[in-house]
């Protein structure tokens, strides 16, 4: 036979270029392809899709056919281009040939293939699953031979190569996913993520502490309670005799409009309104807790701790922030707790919640130690002070107003030092 032309050569080591970087390119798109964008597409009835996924489900053939067709096609081309160099330099030919096949093949059938490849998977997996899934099949006897050797050898090192398992996030990868890898509408992230931190939040981070339960006290004067009905932002509220811990039920302010409207009302009127109060232990999670309420169909729940003694009051309201957030725009103005001044400090009530003025005010002030400020900053100075102090505590500058009762009542609160209003 006559030695190959030149022309033949040259056509025959771009044909092997080509061939390379396609291997290369579907290595890396099939690697790089979004699992659950793929199940997506899937879905939708996407044909490249479920073929790609069925690839998928055995990476060993997939990247078993891939190398295979790779590999061939690299020496394949390794030894054109030595034939070419000879060709065209002579002996010397041999000694280039290697370095000039290196440099090209690296640039052409791997860099820029799969840096292609990644940037854009979908685009080159989808159709480049046509011919792998054609490839495997004719090449599926060599496939099989050259996987059950490589699992033979990682049975050795006690490996061992099965169908590709499910993906499943864990919380914290799917709160990754939906802060950063998500396109969805900055509100909707926050509700998705509230959702995910039920679980780290309990009833006592969110009750209305026992001091600022509004309900009705049945010692208190008829015409007292009728006042208190009338002027009551609360749907719901406790009904108790001389102390919460006396707890009688929940009254429906709904149902208190039959006899608040008509003469002769009585207290025996109000009980017969009276629902079952429903006790909720303090440490349980928001989770937990909304599917108690929605399991039980209530909406309003007196929060006990492990001796049985009334700590707040929670309710569905209240978990909902959890999730939507708060349903008023300015929070810090709206809190009976904060009190924004002119001059950029706030004054703070010491029975506020640590977790509802980071809320409010977007602070960061420590939550995995006491509940209110009044204990947060006794814990820190590890004393009840006699008089009022000025702290620093987190970088938030402190200062106590007013102290009543072993209690600190009222606080200022300077932004972090050195650090600006947003």
């Amino acid at each position: 036979m006559d030695d190959p032309s030149l022309g033949t050569l040259f056509s025959a080591i771009i044909s092997l270029i080509i061939l390379s970087a396609y291997f290369s390119a579907s290595e890396t798109a099939m690697m790089a392809l979004n699992r659950y964008r793929l199940r997506h597409l899937m879905k939708q009835g996407n044909g490249g899709a479920k073929r790609v996924s069925t690839l998928l489900k055995r990476p060993d053939r997939l990247l078993g056919v891939i190398l295979i067709g790779n590999n061939f096609v690299n020496f394949s081309a390794a030894s054109v281009a030595t034939i070419l160099a000879i060709e065209i330099l002579g002996e010397n030919g041999v000694v280039w040939a290697p370095i000039i096949c290196t440099v090209v093949f690296l640039i052409f059938a791997e860099v820029a293939p799969k840096t292609i490849a990644a940037a854009y998977p979908e685009k080159v997996a989808l159709p480049s699953s046509y011919i792998l899934q054609a490839l495997l099949w004719i090449l599926y006897p060599l496939v099989w031979m050259v996987n059950g050797l490589a699992n033979g050898l990682l049975s050795i090192f006690g490996l061992q190569q099965s169908e590709a398992e499910e993906d499943h996030l864990s919380r914290d990868e799917l709160r990754t996913v939906v802060f950063e890898g998500s396109k969805i509408p900055s509100q909707s992230q926050h509700m998705m993520l509230g959702v995910l931190d039920l679980d780290k939040v309990t009833v006592d981070d969110i009750m209305v502490p026992r001091n600022e339960i509004i309900g009705i006290d049945l010692d208190d004067d008829i015409e007292e309670i009728i006042a208190l009905l009338r002027a009551s932002q609360h749907t719901r509220l406790p009904v108790y005799k001389e102390d919460i811990d006396k707890i009688i039920g929940i009254l429906h302010l709904r149902n208190a409009i039959r006899f608040v409207a008509e003469e002769g009302y009585s207290k025996a009127a109000i009980l017969q309104e009276v629902d079952e109060p429903y006790f909720v232990p303090e440490s349980t999670p928001l989770q937990t807790q909304l599917r108690h309420f929605q399991k039980r169909k209530e909406r309003i729940g007196l929060v006990v701790d492990e001796y049985g003694d009334i700590q707040g009051i929670v309710t569905l309201e209240d978990i909902l922030e959890e999730i939507v957030g708060e349903f008023t725009t300015d929070l810090a103005s709206a809190s009976n707790d904060i009190h924004p001044q002119p001059n950029g400090e706030y004054l703070v009530d010491g029975g506020a919640t640590v977790r509802s003025i980071n809320r409010a005010l977007g602070w960061n002030l420590p939550q995995d130690g006491p509940k209110t400020l009044n204990g947060l900053i006794t814990e820190y100075l590890e004393t009840i002070p006699e008089t009022p102090v000025c702290l620093t505590l987190e970088g938030y500058r402190i200062e106590i107003i007013q102290l009543q009762d072993n209690m600190i009542r009222t606080a200022k609160i300077v932004y972090p030092l050195g650090s600006t209003k947003l």
